[in-house]
């Protein structure tokens, strides 16, 4: 898989932003209404990377910076926004490198803690995020109210900078 960055409103980006609502409103009846702009995403408070296979957009995922407020977050935060990733690439290890590109990127920009929301409709997800480190935490954001919602976060260590995507694969 090559790993690019992207903008949040480019157009492979939208058409998997698409599919990941379609896979909501079918697993919880409903889209992710968190609010999101393509400005969340601009580096250096943000990133939006898309992932390659065989020339096709097969994968997503964002960071946008988040500092201490009443929605539960802290200082340094690091909001892990839209992953996803398509049917046919599920289980060949392509979430699993995106994910650990984007800690990277946002350790190089000194985001402390990458923190994520996730829904009891989605295990697979959980499983990705446990089997990476990350450890059930007080909720926050939009969806903090949701009994179904489940929050995670892990610790970034301090990084430098990595821009070579090129050993970042999925099978």
């Amino acid at each position: 898989m090559r790993i690019e960055t992207g903008a949040y409103d480019h157009p492979d980006a939208v058409e998997l932003i698409e599919q990941l609502q379609q896979e909501y409103l079918h697993r919880y009846g409903g889209p992710d209404t968190t609010p999101l702009t393509p400005a969340d995403f601009l580096p250096p408070r943000g990133l939006f990377l898309i992932g390659y296979h065989a020339e096709l957009p097969v994968a997503i995922g964002g960071w946008r910076g988040q500092e201490a407020s009443t929605d539960g977050f802290r200082d340094g935060d690091a909001e892990l926004k839209r992953m996803y990733v398509v049917p046919s690439a599920r289980g060949l290890g392509c979430a699993r490198a995106l994910m650990a590109e984007l800690e990277r990127e946002a350790a190089s920009a000194g985001r402390r803690r990458m923190v994520l929301e996730t829904g009891l409709q989605q295990p697979e997800a959980i499983g990705l995020y446990r089997s990476s480190g990350y450890h059930e935490t007080a909720k926050f954001g939009v969806h903090r109210c949701e009994p179904d919602s489940r929050c995670f976060a892990k610790e970034l260590p301090v990084s430098e900078r990595s821009s070579d995507r090129s050993r970042l694969t999925c099978r």
